[in-house]
């Protein structure tokens, strides 16, 4: 077995098609730890990306609680002998209403996140991974999920913009940055014990990641 991580609650973010969830199930493999994976499932996403009237609003709702209950389950942990990997942060729900919902939306939205917000435990880590539209409408063409046919390139482009700009400010815990446009973790071995070495050695701060090559 690895050695262990000196931490035990890490998150991984970035836009859709980024990789998340494929690193999240190999640290998780590698050092025996708990994934924690949020639900992609809602009633509403499918007309969300059709651009429904109202759709919006119900999907943020959703994804917020949702990822509100997963969240507080972690605190039942033992967080003290248990590694957790998550593929998201709680503040993966700002990020994405901020670009979907409107002014008055966005009152009654914020006023429920900063109640839920409070209860929430920080990771010890976050990580977070980087590509360009290209490399991100690739994978995500790649792993071809129905409902995700419908998203546009601008509205991805406008995502990534978003996560760039709230990890731009970010300082409330340590925070790896890492460009995967050309760094394979997912088929190439090597990639992915480089990356676990950059993960082992993360220190307080901001630190980036930048493979050879990328």
């Amino acid at each position: 077995m690895a050695a262990p991580l000196p931490f035990k609650h890490i998150a991984i973010e970035g836009p859709i098609g980024v990789g998340k969830r494929s690193l999240t199930t190999l640290l998780a493999k590698r050092f025996r730890g708990t994934r924690v994976l949020e639900d992609v499932e809602s009633p509403f996403i499918e007309d969300f990306y059709k651009d429904k009237r109202g759709a919006a609003f119900r999907t943020e709702l959703f994804f917020l609680l949702s990822r509100y209950d997963q969240q507080r389950s972690l605190s039942q942990r033992d967080l003290f002998t248990e590694l957790v990997i998550a593929n998201y942060t709680f503040a993966k729900s700002k990020i994405f209403a901020y670009l979907t919902l409107d002014d008055s939306e966005l009152m009654i939205y914020n006023r429920l996140y900063d109640l839920l917000y409070e209860t929430v435990p920080k990771p010890d880590l976050v990580i977070y991974l980087q590509a360009g539209l290209d490399t991100l409408t690739k994978r995500i063409k790649k792993r071809g999920r129905g409902y995700e046919k419908s998203i546009s390139s601008s509205y991805l482009q406008e995502l990534s913009e978003a996560y760039s700009h709230y990890f731009y400010r970010y300082d409330e815990t340590p925070l790896l940055v890492v460009n995967t446009n050309d760094f394979d973790f997912v088929n190439t071995p090597e990639h992915f014990d480089q990356l676990v070495e950059q993960i082992r050695n993360a220190q307080k701060g901001t630190q980036y990641y930048i493979p050879l090559g990328s």
